[in-house]
């Protein structure tokens, strides 16, 4: 991401004062867990930076905790007696994006098109949405559709490669249930890696570290306990777009992928790149 932005002029600010972005106690505290989410935004506003985020989790509970302060009069009362016991205060005034979003609307695909040096033509890609990159959908402010979403296979094309359409694209990783019953998780991730290889994608594309945990962190896990074989690398977004755009496949991370991208690299890769 950091390497990607640096390409398109994108500076990216670390505040120190940031902290877990609250969706994870969303289920148990709803409270505390907006609270974090304001107390996040309020650091930003402080600074007077707008958020892109890297994960659809922390882009929905931040987005979230913006549409209550605009649109319920009880919770945004809520949010600001709980900031000031923090010593806080927040407006409204931050806008969050994820960072494929930044790159989609505010860099646009033209200029993304305009920057590609190295040709990727011969890769397919079957994007992975996850559940909360366009939903709930009134959090995003009409940003693509939910039931049929097409950003991140535009984003694709933008790249150079080609976006595979798959059977249950819109399907969950079951991520969100590894806490409660590992067995459901590995099935649903298990069940979208059978649909991906059927569709003869080169490699899953996906924009949200947690769904990259059930599906390159865990496929070899998953191919034990099935007994199958898929061997599909999983990209983050920006990793797509880097090795477009000419950077070093090192330096994009890929050499840290749990599924190795060796094969994917020497469709694209001159001999000894």
């Amino acid at each position: 991401m950091r390497r990607v932005a640096d390409v398109f002029g994108i500076q990216l600010v670390d505040l120190p004062d940031f902290t877990c972005c609250g969706f994870p106690l969303g289920s148990v505290d709803t409270r505390t867990s907006i609270l974090m989410a304001a107390r996040n935004l309020s650091v930003a506003e402080e600074a007077k930076l707008n958020i892109a985020t890297m994960c659809n989790a922390c882009t929905s509970i931040l987005s979230e905790v913006n549409w209550l302060i605009e649109n319920d009069p009880g919770m945004r009362n809520y949010i600001k007696s709980d900031l000031a016991q923090l010593g806080r205060k927040y407006d409204g005034t931050v806008q969050v994006k994820h960072f494929a979003r930044v790159l989609y609307e505010d860099i646009g695909t033209d200029r993304l098109k305009a920057s590609v040096n190295r040709d990727l033509s011969d890769l397919e890609f079957a994007s992975h949405y996850g559940c909360h990159y366009l939903k709930p959908s009134e959090f995003y402010g009409g940003f693509d559709t939910p039931e049929d979403p097409q950003s991140l296979d535009i984003l694709v094309s933008a790249a150079g490669a080609s976006p595979v359409d798959y059977e249950n694209k819109r399907q969950c990783c079951g991520g969100g249930l590894l806490a409660i019953d590992e067995q459901i998780p590995l099935q649903m991730s298990r069940d979208k890696l059978e649909h991906v290889k059927q569709s003869g994608a080169d490699a899953i594309n996906l924009v949200c570290p947690f769904c990259s945990v059930m599906y390159d962190d865990s496929q070899r896990r998953i191919e034990r306990i099935f007994g199958a074989e898929y061997n599909i690398p999983v990209l983050y977004y920006p990793q797509i777009l880097g090795l477009a755009v000419g950077l070093d496949p090192e330096k994009l991370g890929l050499n840290m992928n749990r599924v190795s991208t060796a094969g994917l690299l020497g469709k694209i890769l001159d001999t000894g790149s």
